[in-house]
């Protein structure tokens, strides 16, 4: 059988999760950035104890998990506080989401989704994936939804949305474009036949993984993925 990755990302407010829901319903495999994110900072984990050693215990909760918004407070106004945690969490991500990858490999799946919220503002990832979706609105309706979802007020979100790649530059590096613009009929309408399409598709396997598999193991690919990622 034949894999490939796709890359699907979107922006703030932009209606990813709803896409991502509909392609659960149709049965494909969808691994979550966002998920293994917080999944590599549990309790006793590597990830964790360099964060504390890091960012210090004042960053926690009652129960020993980090507080997200404590944490995301600091790295927002401090970049070198950011590239130290990406540091520190993005290789445990890469090798979690690597495992997924070979199971759904393994279990013949067509293509694979990889859920990445910062896809196109790192761009290291994009040059393993055949074809890279963005979940795209336009930006008063981005605003809009912010508002009304958060309970923000437009000052508030306006600096929300510009802290991230505007969707209108990320829509140039993507290959595919999901116009969530509209309502969700729509929306689905285009899941659909984006999913059609990938589905009929005639691509080969995803080189870099069989032959990162085949001669130098899961250590090797790992080495490999997270040398480019990181670079």
């Amino acid at each position: 059988s034949t894999m490939f990755l796709v890359g699907l990302s979107g922006g703030i407010a932009s209606g990813k999760s709803t896409v991502v829901a509909v392609l659960r319903e149709l049965g494909c495999a969808v691994i979550d950035a966002d998920v293994i994110a917080r999944q590599v900072v549990q309790p006793h984990s590597k990830a964790h104890q360099q964060i504390l050693q890091h960012f210090g215990t004042e960053i926690l909760l009652e129960n020993g998990e980090i507080n997200r918004e404590a944490l995301g407070n600091i790295i927002f106004s401090q970049p070198e506080k950011r590239r130290l945690l990406n540091s520190i969490t993005h290789p445990e991500i890469l090798k979690e989401m690597l495992k997924q990858v070979l199971k759904y490999f393994v279990l013949g799946y067509r293509y694979v989704i990889l859920d990445i919220p910062l896809l196109f503002e790192t761009r290291g990832l994009t040059r393993f994936m055949k074809y890279t979706v963005l979940v795209y609105c336009d930006p008063p309706t981005q605003l809009a939804r912010l508002m009304r979802r958060s309970g923000l007020g437009a000052a508030e979100a306006e600096a929300r949305i510009s802290s991230q790649l505007p969707l209108d530059e990320k829509r140039k590096w993507a290959t595919h474009v999901i116009d969530n613009s509209g309502d969700r009929e729509s929306t689905r309408r285009q899941v659909l036949r984006l999913h059609a399409r990938l589905e009929d598709s005639l691509d080969f396997l995803w080189a870099r993984l069989a032959v990162g598999t085949a001669i130098a193991g899961l250590g090797g690919l790992v080495f490999l993925l997270l040398r480019h990622f990181i670079s």
